[in-house]
């Protein structure tokens, strides 16, 4: 009989450090979730008594990965997590290549704009740029929806080989994975590859019209969207093929910087 079932079992206990466990559980608990839990609620979802769960989440508010949502005892993720990620080689990386040239687009066309990637089958904004319009649409670095809901989620999902769109949505709960599937979505990704860009009215926000265009990578895949949000304005009249013009300018320097790897 082979004892090595036995040597990796026991090398697993070894090494085993249950306090970390708990405390990753309910992070990525409340990631996967998506909104603030109560302890009570965390505690009963990781099946793990409310005492323990307290502690871990004592220390993890101590440390700023959790913060309480204002006038209720429920607990949701920081940003903390996000700006760890956007310091990690790929993240720095990226913005560090794309940002320059959004700030230069954005001081020439006077429109705002969000750096966008993919993570865990959410948009993530990177970074942003202002513009110098009196007014446009902000939102803070972090800010994320699920992919097929935002535009530049389906632009960035147009933008790649069947395998790595899956692999993109495998953290998606499997009803929404399903939806990759479903005619409209195929057709709504087929008319983006095809036409190279983005122009839609803003999934989230009334009154804005999203023009987006992806940043292809050497290995010739979207690695992130560069989306303007459009604010439609009376006695306004913005000119959109010309922000297109320039913004599609824009992402095809960026993805020409960006390095193999």
């Amino acid at each position: 009989m082979s004892v090595f079932p036995d040597a990796e079992n026991d090398e697993k206990a070894a090494y085993a450090a249950p306090a970390l466990e708990k405390g990753l559980d309910i992070l990525e608990l409340l990631a996967e979730t998506g909104e603030p839990l109560s302890t009570r609620i965390i505690a009963e979802r990781l099946q793990r008594s409310k005492s323990e769960i307290f502690r871990m989440v004592f220390v993890l508010q101590q440390r700023g990965y959790l913060e309480r949502e204002p006038g209720t005892d429920r607990l949701g993720l920081s940003r903390r997590l996000f700006d760890l990620g956007i310091r990690t080689p790929g993240g720095k990386q990226l913005t560090s290549v794309v940002l320059p040239l959004m700030e230069r687009f954005s001081e020439e066309s006077g429109q705002a704009a969000h750096l966008v990637v993919l993570s865990r089958a959410q948009t993530v904004v990177l970074a942003t740029t202002a513009g110098h319009l009196d007014a446009s649409v902000i939102v803070r670095p972090g800010y994320g929806r699920p992919a097929l809901d935002a535009n530049s989620g389906l632009l960035i999902l147009a933008f790649q080989s069947e395998a790595r769109r899956r692999g993109l949505m495998r953290e998606a709960p499997a009803e929404i994975r399903q939806r990759l599937d479903e005619p409209e979505t195929q057709a709504a990704l087929t008319e983006i590859r095809t036409l190279g860009h983005r122009i839609a009215a803003s999934r989230d926000i009334l009154a804005v019209t999203d023009i987006a265009c992806p940043v292809i990578g050497p290995a010739g895949h979207a690695e992130a969207a560069i989306l303007v949000p459009c604010l439609q304005r009376h006695g306004v009249e913005t000119d959109e093929n010309a922000i297109l013009l320039a913004l599609k300018a824009c992402a095809a320097e960026a993805g020409l910087r960006l390095p193999y790897g």
